[in-house]
């Protein structure tokens, strides 16, 4: 890694310049139509191979330290400055350590961080790039750094002084807040959640260096078992004879969109000429804001999806990915297809307005919806990966249907809850406020049973009137649009 970070400096020779005109990496677009009349479409012949795409760098990382040295590091770790990492940066050394951040060995040197900053990837010694699009990068505060003094390393602890880690041949360099916020984010604006979280309140010096990391990392929250390296998952996909991988990312829980997103495209790759393509449901495990759903209640969601059929668990695996969110948009969705190139996928599902939100402090959203899948289509680094856009067209009748459909919707839904968008197609969680508990309405009825509150008769009745409220809804306007002649396009567009 130290060659890795100081190559910009050795090489005389000027980096290659891309292309103004990009040729786009996007897979034939998805689309699920339900025309009055259909026409045959052309598309693009795929390439067809049996074998698992190579990780970036063409060695997955894994930085373990070997049992029979253990005893060794803790010894060496007991006499060096400590630096104790926060629950994101922790989340950062789970990241780094099983290689999902691949060919990265460590917590980003400078040469590292200005060109993740700058040019979104990293040049490495043959000459190649890959994408990195987001820092990974550790702090430290004044106090730290005149601990660390002359040291080449630092024990990393955790909040209870456990030793986690070693970090060697360190690199000590100035913490650039706004540059930082401004490049990842666009914007400087307040509010936003992973700046209050981890940076502005972090130290003014960023620590770089190698990772020695003790014994992997643990949470001990019943989902460690959910929490797949990409070792793991390379094996799974290997022993499941898999041809190829499609990645799914969510932070929420599995909708209809959802479902239907996944299971077609699973029919569109047998049609392209593969046998068994494998559904990696990648549900976004790391910080997320505090109104996002917890992951505890996403990956009960999740396992009742594949219990009740929805999704075939031959042909899905479902695992977390550990990274903490960044809600930078059209940055962060390239940190995300990355990290899956290095699990084995080579096709990544990307809707509306990926790793996006709304502004924080103007009505708008902060990204355009559209921007995310455009630049993963161009970004350097990524021209393996097979990106899959995926939009929804639905032919409705007049205006009046459409009206009468809300209409419904609003009238059917009388328990106090956040709205569920059926008809665009976005079925959010709700949150039930006398019982302050979360229950969601999914491809098939919920799971009430699952739900913990004093008033579980209730719960279970507004369970049953959202699942209700779903199919009547969704009968409605499946029946109007037959039986009305006239027609007007609505595009729904899954996020």
């Amino acid at each position: 890694m130290a060659s890795m970070a100081t190559y910009f400096v050795k090489t005389p020779s000027p980096s290659p310049s891309f292309p103004k005109t990009f040729n786009t990496h996007f897979s034939p677009a998805l689309r699920l139509s339900i025309p009055l009349s259909s026409k045959p479409r052309t598309r693009r012949r795929l390439r067809i191979s049996n074998a698992l795409i190579e990780p970036d760098g063409g060695k997955l990382v894994e930085l373990f330290v070997k049992e029979s040295k253990k005893g060794e590091k803790k010894r060496e770790a007991a006499s060096l400055p400590r630096v104790k990492l926060s629950r994101i940066d922790l989340q950062w050394v789970h990241v780094i350590s099983e290689g999902w951040s691949s060919p990265l060995r460590g917590f980003m040197r400078e040469s590292e961080f200005l060109q993740t900053l700058h040019f979104n990837s990293l040049r490495l010694e043959d000459g190649s790039v890959v994408n990195m699009s987001v820092p990974i990068v550790l702090a430290i505060d004044d106090a730290q750094k005149r601990l660390i003094g002359e040291s080449t390393r630092v024990a990393l602890v955790d909040s209870d002084n456990n030793l986690i880690a070693i970090l060697k041949d360190i690199e000590i360099y100035k913490h650039h807040k706004e540059e930082r916020i401004a490049r990842t984010w666009g914007t400087t604006a307040p509010g936003l959640p992973y700046v209050d979280q981890a940076i502005t309140n972090a130290g003014n010096w960023l620590i770089g260096g190698d990772l020695e990391v003790i014994e992997p990392i643990k949470y001990h929250d019943g989902l460690d078992r959910f929490r797949l390296s990409p070792a793991e998952l390379r094996e799974e996909f290997t022993r499941r004879n898999a041809d190829a991988v499609f990645a799914f990312q969510l932070r929420n829980p599995v909708h209809n969109g959802h479902a239907l997103l996944m299971t077609d495209t699973r029919r569109r790759l047998l049609e392209m000429g593969y046998k068994n393509p494998i559904l990696l449901l990648h549900p976004l495990g790391g910080y997320t804001k505090a109104d996002d759903v917890p992951l505890s209640w996403r990956m009960k969601q999740h396992e009742k999806v594949l219990e009740d059929g929805v999704l075939d668990p031959e042909t899905t695996v479902v695992s977390i990915f550990p990274s903490p969110m960044h809600y930078a948009g059209p940055t962060e969705v390239q940190w995300h297809a990355k990290a899956r190139i290095n699990a084995g996928a080579n096709f990544y599902i990307v809707g509306r307005d990926p790793a996006g939100m709304g502004h924080p402090i103007e009505n708008r959203d902060l990204y355009d919806a559209d921007h995310g899948k455009k630049v993963l289509s161009m970004a350097p680094g990524l021209e393996r990966l097979n990106i899959l856009p995926f939009k929804v067209y639905i032919l409705f009748g007049c205006d009046a249907i459409h009206g009468f459909s809300l209409i419904s919707s609003f009238i059917i839904n009388l328990f106090p809850c956040r709205l569920l968008h059926m008809i665009n197609l976005k079925v959010k969680w709700h949150f039930l406020i006398p019982q302050g508990n979360r229950t969601s309405s999914s491809y098939r009825a919920p799971r009430c049973e699952h739900l913990q509150g004093t008033k579980r008769t209730l719960l279970k009745d507004s369970c049953a009137l959202m699942a209700g409220r779903c199919s009547l809804t969704t009968m409605t306007v499946w029946f109007l649009r037959t039986t009305v002649k006239s027609q007007k396009q609505f595009q729904f567009r899954w996020s």
